[in-house]
């Protein structure tokens, strides 16, 4: 099974960016521990960090017809991109929302994400373990569609 996982805009910069929050881990150690769990239940990852909504776009559009599922944290983007909830909602694989810290527990305007309603589902608030669960997740809504 093929999963994709998209990072968004500034993600790249996990570790540097305001530890308080988001802890120490870099995105490389994120990838990391998502590649080893992929070994673990014999999933094949496609993964993608970009500063660019377009570029985002164009990996689901790439990917749309040879993957069973996706993850993503679309940072930045996830109270305004009109582009990426429309995008997602046209994937016929289940798409799942990552968040590293609890939305809801931060700024009020971040706690409205756009992305949400588009999605299956999201796992938010638990650092990087959010894409360890999700992936999990995500593998196990793959394998039931495939039934």
């Amino acid at each position: 099974m093929k999963i994709l996982v998209l990072h968004g805009p500034n993600l790249n910069l996990f570790g540097r960016r305001e530890p308080h929050i988001y802890g120490t881990t870099t995105l490389a150690e994120i990838d990391d521990k998502l590649q080893g769990l992929a070994r673990e239940l014999k999933l094949e990852l496609a993964i993608l960090q970009s500063n660019h909504e377009g570029a985002l776009i164009d990996f689901f559009h790439k990917h749309m017809d040879h993957a069973d599922a996706a993850i993503f944290n679309p940072g930045g983007l996830t109270q305004h991109s009109v582009s990426l909830h429309d995008c997602i909602k046209t994937m016929p694989f289940p798409v799942i929302e990552v968040h590293m810290s609890n939305l809801h527990a931060r700024e009020e305007w971040r706690r409205h994400s756009i992305i949400s309603s588009a999605v299956k589902g999201t796992v938010q608030g638990f650092g990087w373990r959010s894409y360890l669960a999700a992936l999990r997740l995500a593998a196990e809504l793959a394998q039931e569609k495939k039934k």
